[in-house]
């Protein structure tokens, strides 16, 4: 049974492809939010769980996106296009939620909730008038010729929060593949115009754009480097 799982999810690994073309068909009812529904359980860090989507279903209100897209036709053509973005304020913002609902559902014990409520706070403050940040950013550059010191997300904001949000696409076009439907992840647009014309607050970055549907593309062919040429084994 777990080969056969470990058998079908290389399957649908293999078989996404990236497509430029899609049917004028729409979607099953329902089906978008089961895609959305499996994105929402991917990983994150601390589980703070940033990713937010726009869904867009209507074609004539995605004129405006496609041109901020570069003029990419999938936008238009495809049934669906989701948004995907993640909160830069999201452990202010999710934080307690998350550890009432896991304490609640028994996924975490007192000891581990009283670490995430130091550590949480520290990688993710910036401390008043931006202070904490200043330290932040100043202290690990010298602090590494002592000790391991991991990046911070009070820093590196946009780097965590695009790790988080790939995340989230990645399992939203694996599920789409497994669904028969085909994806194009977007990431040239103009990320300004993008947030101005979907209304998405200035705290929110837009970090991929995914059309979804049928494929109308024919050749839908890809190869990758073998697998040798990559791994680095024990080390580089």
């Amino acid at each position: 049974m777990l080969n056969q799982q470990l058998d079908d999810l290389i399957s649908i690994a293999r078989s996404r492809r990236a497509t430029r073309h899609f049917k004028q068909q729409q979607l099953p009812d329902g089906l978008l939010d089961q895609l959305l529904d499996a994105a929402r359980w991917a990983p994150s860090g601390y589980n703070l769980q940033p990713t937010h989507w726009v869904v867009l279903t209507k074609s004539n209100g995605r004129i405006p996106l496609q041109k901020a897209c570069m003029g990419q036709k999938q936008i238009t053509e495809a049934p669906a296009v989701v948004v995907f973005t993640g909160d830069k304020n999201v452990a202010r913002n999710h934080f307690d939620a998350v550890i009432e609902n896991d304490r609640r559902a028994g996924a975490i014990g007192s000891e581990y909730e009283l670490l995430l409520r130091k550590y949480v706070p520290m990688a993710f403050g910036t401390g008043p008038l931006r202070l904490g940040w200043i330290a932040k950013a100043l202290g690990p550059p010298l602090l590494r010729y002592f000790a391991p010191v991991p990046n911070i997300p009070a820093v590196h904001r946009r780097y965590w929060l695009t790790k988080q949000v790939t995340l989230s696409a990645m399992v939203f076009m694996l599920a789409a593949t497994a669904a028969g439907l085909a994806t194009c992840p977007m990431e040239g647009f103009d990320e300004t115009r993008v947030r101005r014309i979907l209304g998405i607050p200035r705290s929110f970055v837009p970090v991929l754009v995914i059309a979804v549907g049928y494929a109308s593309d024919q050749n839908m062919i890809k190869t990758r480097l073998p697998l040798n040429d990559l791994i680095h084994r024990e080390q580089w």
